[in-house]
C-alpha cells in the first residue's frame, strides 16, 4: 500500500517513446513540472499526450515539445505557445481539438469505464462535420490528416455527437497534499484537469507538495482516491515553491493607475493554487 517511490526519475522510468499521457494543469497552475523534467531528461520520443494545453513556451508540456518529444496532442486550447502553432502550422505535430467541457468528460468517462456517451457540444460544427485540420502535410499549407464526422443521434428533439472516453497508458498529475496510499488534495485552481488525468491513466504517478501519512487526510476532502494512484513522489521544499505565474497582474489603489500584464518566470511571486 506505500506507492511512495525516491525521486520523479525512478517514477517515470517505465515510460517508452510512443507513450500515450494524460498530463494535469491548466495554463501553469497544477503542472506536474517535476515529473515533465524527469521525463525530458530520460529522451523519450513520440509521445501522444492528452492535456488541457500544451504548456507555454519553455515551461511544462512546453518543454517536452520544443525538444520535438510530442508528436500527438488532445487538447483544448493551444493559446501561449509559439513554438506548439509552429510545429502545428508547419505540419510536424498532430493536434486533436477538442471542446474543453467535452475534453474533461472524456477523461471522466474513460476513468470510470464508460466507452462513449452523447453531448450536444460541437453539433453543427466542424467538431461533429469533421474536416478539422489535425495535421498538415510537411512545409504547411495542405491537411494531410482531418478530423472524420461524428455520429450524430437525437435525444429529446436535439442532436447529439457520439464523443468516446480516453485511457492513457500514464497519467502525470500534481497534488498539495498526498498520503502513502496514494490519497490526493489539489488546492484551488490547481484542481483543473487533475483529477480527471488521474482517472484515466492505467499508470498514475502524482507528484505532491507535501507527504502525510495515511489517516492524515479527511477523507471528505480527499479529491482523488489512491485507488486511482500508483506512484506518489514527495517535493522537495523548493520543487513544491517553484509555481509560474502565467500572468501577473497588479493594479494601484488609486485612480488613474492602469492595470499591468506581465509574466513571471517559474518559482517567483508565486500565489496560493498557482
Amino acid at each position: 500500500m506505500d506507492k511512495v517511490v525516491r525521486s520523479a526519475v525512478e517514477a517515470v522510468d517505465d515510460i517508452a517513446d510512443h507513450a500515450s499521457l494524460a498530463v494535469g494543469g491548466f495554463g501553469l497552475s497544477g503542472v506536474p513540472s517535476v515529473l515533465i523534467g524527469a521525463l525530458h531528461a530520460r529522451g523519450v520520443r513520440g509521445l501522444d499526450v492528452v492535456s488541457n494545453n500544451c504548456g507555454v513556451d519553455g515551461s511544462g508540456l512546453g518543454v517536452l515539445l520544443a525538444d520535438g518529444r510530442i508528436d500527438r496532442v488532445v487538447c483544448s486550447y493551444i493559446g501561449e505557445n509559439k513554438e506548439f502553432a509552429r510545429q502545428y502550422l508547419a505540419g510536424e505535430l498532430e493536434v486533436e481539438l477538442v471542446p474543453q467541457g467535452t475534453l474533461a468528460e472524456r477523461l471522466r468517462a474513460g476513468g470510470c469505464g464508460i466507452p462513449a456517451f452523447y453531448t450536444p457540444a460541437g453539433v453543427g460544427t466542424q467538431v461533429a462535420d469533421g474536416g478539422l485540420p489535425r495535421r498538415y502535410a510537411p512545409g504547411g499549407g495542405t491537411v494531410a490528416v482531418a478530423s472524420p464526422p461524428r455520429e450524430i443521434r437525437a435525444f429529446g428533439g436535439r442532436d447529439h455527437v457520439l464523443e468516446h472516453g480516453i485511457t492513457t497508458d500514464f497519467a502525470l498529475v500534481r497534488a498539495a497534499r498526498g498520503d502513502r496510499h496514494g490519497n490526493l488534495v489539489m488546492n484551488k485552481s490547481a484542481r483543473n484537469l487533475n483529477p480527471l488525468a488521474a482517472m484515466a491513466g492505467r499508470v498514475t504517478i502524482a507528484e505532491v507538495e507535501e507527504l502525510v501519512e495515511p489517516g492524515e487526510l479527511d477523507p471528505d476532502t480527499v479529491h482523488v482516491p489512491g485507488v486511482f494512484v500508483q506512484r506518489v513522489v514527495p517535493l522537495t521544499p523548493e520543487q513544491a515553491a517553484a509555481k509560474g505565474i502565467e500572468h501577473l497582474r497588479t493594479s494601484a489603489r488609486e485612480a488613474g493607475v492602469r492595470e499591468t500584464s506581465v509574466r513571471q518566470p517559474s518559482g517567483r511571486g508565486a500565489v496560493p493554487g498557482r
